[in-house]
């Protein structure tokens, strides 16, 4: 396994990162077997695992702390918050309210006194991010919290945040975590440049997306009955006729050159100078093998450039991939008079 430093943290990641989202109630139910998957990515050289207070209200955590019993201190581990986990209103969103009280449910969940990586899972157009940066400090300071970063932000919001704690004297954010992918590709416009120079370290999420660059997904064939694609639909393009024409052209790269699809999607991603880690959210121990060794695949010019002939850099296919939406594009934003 393969370990580079996190931003300029100084804190060392696995360049695979075991993602948690489908461990628990929104994929795999059985807690033993979630522990074993755990404990088989630790064994296999992981040493970075990445939550959310979100997945499955809270277990996703409540697993990740049950399988951390005697490892903790050999693992970076990652939660986030922002979502809502209730139905009080105020049991959501980036507010210093909210944050003080979610830090506090994620460290009892994961059975933890710290979290090495606390990050805000979304943008909140409500909240003055110098509140939410100001309170994030803040649990830095007391120990709870080691280091700071965001999920799914947009380039400028993370020169605000830099330009905040350069004035402000709040503690930095240390990490970004985007969609990437070579079907959502957007972020190497901007947000991945912008992550170099401010030395921040990325984390992607989706390298697979969503189970497309697996090609479980192909044309004439029914969508597999225990995917994400056909337990969530609502969140997956499975009858994309550019994509399904894409995974054939792209499975065809990747036999040439001797790996599998799902390898040579992976390492796309760790090929990009800015990119630290990439997330791998697997349901089984089955999925958890066959991804493990794309951390050793190494892609050549020659590929990349066959793969940027397909889907140009900075192209994302489906919009709605890029998992945030600047509340500048809603409908009543747009509104003249």
């Amino acid at each position: 396994m393969e370990y580079r430093v996190l931003g300029a943290s100084g804190v060392r990641v696995s360049t695979l990162t075991l993602g948690t989202m489908v461990l628990g109630a929104w994929g795999n139910r059985d807690h033993d077997e979630c522990v074993r998957i755990v404990h088989h990515a630790l064994d296999a050289g992981i040493n970075t695992i990445d939550t959310a207070d979100v997945y499955a209200n809270g277990q996703s955590e409540e697993i990740v702390g049950r399988a951390l019993r005697g490892r903790r201190d050999d693992v970076v581990l990652a939660t986030k918050f922002h979502n809502g986990m209730g139905d009080d209103v105020n049991m959501r969103g980036n507010s210093r309210r909210w944050i003080t009280r979610a830090v506090e449910d994620s460290l009892r969940r994961l059975e933890t006194d710290r979290i090495d990586l606390y990050q805000v899972h979304r943008p909140d157009p409500t909240t003055d991010l110098d509140e939410t940066m100001s309170a994030l400090s803040d649990l830095v300071h007391q120990g709870k919290v080691l280091a700071l970063g965001t999920s799914t932000f947009p380039a400028s919001h993370l020169v605000d945040a830099w330009w905040l704690a350069e004035t402000r004297g709040h503690e930095r954010f240390r990490s970004e975590q985007p969609p990437y992918s070579i079907f959502t590709r957007r972020i190497e416009r901007d947000v991945l440049p912008t992550c170099l120079r401010l030395g921040m370290g990325v984390l992607v999420w989706s390298p697979l997306q969503g189970g497309w660059l697996t090609g479980k997904y192909r044309r004439g064939d029914a969508v597999p009955s225990d995917s994400r694609a056909a337990t969530n639909g609502e969140h997956f393009d499975a009858g994309n006729e550019h994509k399904l024409t894409l995974v054939d052209e792209l499975s065809v790269i990747a036999a040439e050159a001797g790996i599998s699809l799902s390898h040579m999607a992976l390492a796309f991603t760790l090929n990009h100078p800015a990119v630290t880690s990439a997330i791998i959210g697997v349901r089984t121990l089955e999925q958890l093998e066959q991804l493990l060794g794309a951390s050793e695949v190494h892609l050549d010019a020659d590929l990349l450039d066959r793969i940027d002939g397909l889907v140009p850099p900075g192209v994302t296919l489906n919009p709605r991939d890029d998992g945030w939406d600047p509340p500048s594009l809603a409908p009543a934003s747009r509104r003249r008079a």
